[in-house]
């Protein structure tokens, strides 16, 4: 039943019933108002945010179906910036250069949130349609554009981390995770065993306010979030969410970013990390097939050069 539902969800809002609809401020209020509401990734706090966010410099679009016009299925939020973004906080909080956009100024497109609506039509390929459509779109309004990104957040990785931490815990104190050097550093701030006090510290967001908190944990986590993303799977396939979404959709695992995401969803779900997943469009279907048929994850040098860090100093 639930395999019959998907496959008539998929044919009834494949991409020939959808039409691409692009949000300004002079939309509907109600469609403002549904995308407000919809927003999961990054939570629009009041009117002014979200005219920010359909503002010069920004996009916003979604995909509504041909018998409900003006109802959005999936949203997508685009920036315009002069290079790759490593911050959203530069994003959703800053207030654009000006008034009017200079194109000259526009080098980069970065997807910063993709929202379904519907919770129902999850497994239903709207996002990876959206993006590629929305892709087509910037291209046509800006001939010169050729960097597309995500600055993406990382679900799950602290719980994962916790994971690790609380298992060595139980295994009479083993530490695995960190180098000497690393742990009689966070030793010496944390004032405790190294497990212990680290599953109690990143369970809130309260270390992300310590500069020497931030510093000496930097190089541990980077190399664990990249191996979580490059080297954890479900099925052969990545086991981040968003890392799996993106890959299949032939993007490279581009830039792992550090306090990224300062806000307490940024903190607590991923020790403030979040990640860029690059689209070079020449490469995108050769990427998907490599990673749908062999489970291959095309990774740049940074994220590799993370991964063997990983492997060389834990031993899990």
């Amino acid at each position: 039943m639930n395999g019959v539902l998907k496959g008539m969800l998929s044919e009834w809002f494949s991409s020939g019933f959808l039409n691409l609809e692009r949000v300004t401020w002079h939309s509907p209020c109600e469609v403002l108002q549904r995308v407000s509401e919809s927003e999961a990734v990054h939570p629009i706090k009041n009117w002014m945010d979200m005219k920010r966010r359909v503002g010069p410099y920004r996009r916003c679009y979604f995909f509504s179906h041909c018998s409900t016009p003006e109802e959005p299925l999936v949203v997508l939020h685009v920036a315009l910036t002069g290079d790759i973004s490593s911050n959203i906080q530069a994003i959703v909080k800053e207030c654009p250069p000006s008034e009017t956009e200079e194109k000259n100024k526009i080098a980069a497109a970065i997807f910063y949130s993709i929202s379904l609506t519907q919770q129902g039509l999850q497994g239903v390929e709207l996002g990876t349609f959206l993006i590629k459509r929305v892709v087509k779109e910037l291209q046509v309004e800006f001939p010169h554009l050729g960097t597309f990104s995500s600055l993406s957040p990382i679900p799950g990785f602290t719980k994962w981390l916790l994971g690790l931490l609380n298992s060595q815990a139980k295994e009479h104190g083993r530490n695995e995770l960190f180098t000497d050097s690393e742990s009689k550093e966070i030793s010496e701030v944390t004032g405790g065993p190294i497990n212990e006090t680290l599953k109690v510290i990143l369970s809130s967001n309260e270390w992300a306010k310590s500069e020497t908190l931030v510093r000496v944990l930097q190089a541990p986590l980077m190399r664990l979030c990249a191996w979580y993303l490059y080297g954890e799977k479900h099925r052969g396939y990545a086991l981040n969410p968003v890392a799996n979404f993106h890959l299949q959709n032939g993007a490279v695992m581009w830039r792992i970013n550090w306090m990224a995401d300062v806000s307490l969803k940024g903190i607590t779900g991923s020790c403030g990390l979040m990640v860029n997943y690059r689209y070079f469009l020449e490469e995108t279907a050769t990427n998907s097939t490599n990673y749908l048929n062999s489970k291959n994850i095309k990774a740049s040098e940074q994220v590799l050069s993370l991964v063997a860090q990983f492997q060389k100093n834990s031993k899990l």
